[in-house]
């Protein structure tokens, strides 16, 4: 615990945030009423999480970084070999009863080793065995998350990884030379997956791709939840046909889209709220990520510029995907909503992220705590 001052919290962050979740509350009472309080007792325990892990110093909890690192693993590992399988994916644990998401706690606990491992190697992040080392123990959960299979989340740490890398300092020539040998490699594997009988992705991956670049062939099948959204958000026009519609035909109460308060969910705040909604919604995703940006940008230390940049890349990339999925900017990757999609395991893990990012600001407004934070540094 540090000695804080309650003029250096940002209680704007946390308005957002609460915004935020309320939002998706609300709109998962009208996709599935039934879960609404489930939803709710997550967002209450979340916000407790917040608070708790806002006040405890962000230098003293990544002291346990290899700690965070055999958790995520470990979990993942769990969830291989007594995890509950749902439409052909196993990606939940249940204990005690509770249904629990370890791909979406592993977000976390893999923000806090990088931001670890990479603030302790700051000086030789440019060196091969440490790139080598670090790319060696990042590819283990995402291959666990990937075997699940959930390649969608097993990107979202990809690029968790590469954002927090890049912010550490990796060099300009190393960043250039990867794209160079990348760029084209990404371009012969999607020529290579849309191949048929190719064994690089799933079969039903390679549908979802192909229903996104062919629409009108797949849109009574594998295209069908995709094109569904796009028309119930267009059918909302500006203001939208209002909150908890009994229109036989929308895309809750039709059965348009299996599972609307999950994934999709964006269609039903398309179809009831409108574009009026929708762009609040974009606007508070924006706002959220500019704000940790910001708070990342002021840190006293690389630690805590690393750690806003993991939860930013998080959010950022992972709203962006979800909507882009919704509106057929995207192939369909069944990645959740941050903040917004039913799920307590995902809301609580975010809320405690936002609580790292506060603590990274109330260390930045606190100049009694800059100088105490070089004894991590140079240990």
């Amino acid at each position: 615990m540090g000695r804080y001052s309650i003029r250096n919290y940002n209680f704007i962050l946390v308005a957002v945030t609460i915004a935020l979740s309320v939002y998706g509350i609300i709109v998962i009472g009208s996709a599935k009423e039934s879960v609404q309080s489930h939803q709710i007792q997550g967002f209450m325990m979340g916000i407790a999480v917040m608070l708790i892990v806002s006040l405890v110093s962000y230098r003293f909890l990544l002291k346990f970084g290899w700690v965070y690192y055999g958790l995520a693993v470990g979990l993942l590992l769990l969830v291989n070999f007594f995890g509950e399988s749902v439409n052909n994916a196993k990606r939940w644990l249940v204990v005690a009863g509770v249904q629990i998401q370890p791909s979406e706690a592993a977000k976390i606990l893999l923000i806090l080793f990088l931001a670890a491992f990479i603030s302790k190697r700051e000086e030789k992040i440019n060196r091969a065995v440490v790139l080598l080392t670090l790319s060696v123990l990042i590819m283990v959960p995402i291959y666990l998350i990937q075997d699940e299979p959930d390649l969608s989340t097993s990107i979202v740490v990809f690029i968790i990884f590469v954002a927090m890398l890049y912010v550490g300092g990796l060099s300009y020539r190393i960043v250039g030379a990867v794209l160079a040998i990348s760029l084209p490699v990404i371009i012969i594997g999607i020529f290579l997956v849309l191949q048929p009988n190719q064994e690089i992705i799933e079969p039903y991956q390679q549908t979802r791709i192909l229903a996104w670049l062919q629409p009108d062939k797949y849109q009574d099948t594998a295209g069908y939840q995709q094109q569904n959204s796009i028309v119930a958000i267009g059918s909302g026009r500006l203001t939208g046909k209002g909150y908890k519609t009994n229109e036989v035909g929308s895309v809750k109460n039709g059965n348009f889209i299996s599972e609307p308060q999950t994934d999709f969910i964006m269609a039903v705040a398309g179809e009831e709220l409108g574009f009026a909604g929708c762009i609040l919604m974009v606007a508070l995703f924006a706002f959220i990520t500019a704000i940790i940006i910001h708070i990342g940008r002021r840190a006293p230390d690389l630690a805590g510029t690393l750690i806003c940049a993991g939860v930013a890349a998080h959010i950022g990339f992972q709203s962006f995907a979800n909507i882009g999925v919704a509106t057929g900017l995207l192939p369909n990757t069944g990645l959740p909503l941050p903040f917004i999609s039913y799920g307590s395991t995902s809301l609580v893990s975010l809320l405690a992220e936002i609580g790292l990012v506060l603590n990274v600001g109330l260390m930045s407004g606190d100049p009694r705590q800059v100088s105490s934070l070089r004894f991590y540094l140079d240990e």
